[in-house]
C-alpha cells in the first residue's frame, strides 16, 4: 500500500491516484513495488532496481534505503532517475523521469519508529549490497542485531528516505489489438502540457 498526504492537485497526480485506486480494487499485489533506474558513472551503465514506494507526500515519491548501497552513491553524482510502474490487474504501465534526493532526517525518523522491530533490525545489520561470506551469515547478522535491540532503538544515519519529484509522467494503458492508450504530462515552466502518443 503506498500512502497519500496531502496529494498534488495537479492532472497527472490525480490521474495515477485514480488509476492507482482502480488497481487496487481489482487486487494488485505488490502494488507499491516500484522500478528505479539511475546512472553509474564510474562504470557509465544504467541500473535498475525495485524498491517499495511507502508515500506520495504532495509532489513527492518517497520510499527509504541505505544510504551506503550503491544506489545511494548514483544519486548523489547524477540525480535524475527513471521509475517505471507494472499494474497487470488492469494492464497499466506508468513511466516517470524525476529528479532525487534524500528526505529530511525528521521524516526517515518519525518512518523508521513505526516500523516493525525486525524490519529494523535488517537495515540496520545489513551493509546493503556488500560481499558477505554466506546467507547464514547474513541470518547471524540479522538475529544478533535483533537480540540486542531495544524498543526505542534510533534510527542509524546510515539509512533513511529518498524522495523523487517527477517532471514526466507517461501512462500506457493496453487494449486489444496494441490499439494502447499513451497519455503524457510533461512539466514545461511550471506548467504541465498535456499529449498524447501513438502506439
Amino acid at each position: 500500500m503506498i500512502k497519500f498526504l496531502n496529494l498534488n492537485s495537479e492532472k497527472p497526480y490525480i490521474h495515477f491516484q485514480s488509476l492507482y485506486q482502480e488497481a487496487l480494487d481489482k487486487g494488485q499485489k505488490g502494488i507499491e513495488a516500484i522500478s528505479v533506474s539511475s546512472y553509474n558513472d564510474v562504470k557509465s551503465e544504467v541500473e535498475a532496481r525495485y524498491v517499495n514506494l511507502k508515500y506520495i507526500a504532495n509532489n513527492e515519491w518517497i520510499f527509504f534505503s541505505n544510504y551506503h548501497s550503491p544506489k545511494a552513491s548514483q544519486f548523489e553524482s547524477h540525480s535524475q532517475v527513471s521509475i517505471l510502474i507494472y499494474w497487470a490487474s488492469i494492464n497499466t504501465q506508468i513511466r516517470m523521469k524525476a529528479k532525487i534526493c534524500k528526505t529530511s532526517a525528521e521524516f526517515s525518523d518519525e518512518h523508521f519508529q513505526g516500523r516493525t522491530k525486525e524490519k529494523n533490525a535488517l537495515a540496520i545489520s545489513s551493509n546493503q549490497s556488500h560481499t558477505i561470506e554466506s546467507f547464514d551469515e547474513v541470518a547471524k547478522n540479522f538475529n544478533e542485531t535483533l537480540e540486542s535491540m531495544t524498543s526505542q532503538i534510533a534510527r542509524p544515519n546510515f539509512w533513511g528516505g529518498y524522495s523523487f519529484t517527477p517532471y514526466y509522467f507517461e501512462f500506457w494503458q493496453g487494449h486489444e489489438n496494441r490499439l494502447n492508450k499513451r497519455h503524457v504530462f510533461e512539466q514545461q515552466d511550471s506548467e504541465w502540457a498535456e499529449r498524447f502518443l501513438q502506439p
